[in-house]
């Protein structure tokens, strides 16, 4: 069973590419040579930002899906290692979230 690794790059237009792989070493090199991920190809050069390991790549691959989906904002809080910004990011906002049911059942309004 190989391990595998999650990672972030930060590119030169300050966009970010997430991406698994089993060898960060080698993946970093070949998106730094060119030979990546056509996001990165088109953005030279590129930075490492995070990399988080996993003791499967099926782990590192569905955490690398999870993170896709994410706003730029809480991958910002994510790289930074700010919790709880990223707890705050990833609350729901939407009308039919519970809480803001419940506050608006209550008062009849969302703000008070």
């Amino acid at each position: 069973m190989k391990k595998g690794y999650v990672y972030i790059l930060r590119c030169s237009d300050g966009s970010f590419y997430t991406g698994s792989t089993i060898d960060i070493d080698k993946r970093l090199l070949e998106h730094q040579d060119g030979r990546g991920a056509n996001h990165t190809r088109k953005r030279l050069p590129v930075d490492l930002v995070f990399c988080q390991e996993f003791i499967r790549i099926e782990e590192a691959f569905n955490r690398e899906k999870q993170i896709q989906g994410w706003s730029r904002r809480k991958k910002i809080a994510l790289i930074e290692e700010n919790f709880e910004q990223l707890k705050v990011f990833s609350e729901c906002l939407n009308e039919t979230n519970y809480k803001w049911f419940r506050l608006r059942s209550t008062t009849g309004r969302i703000n008070d």
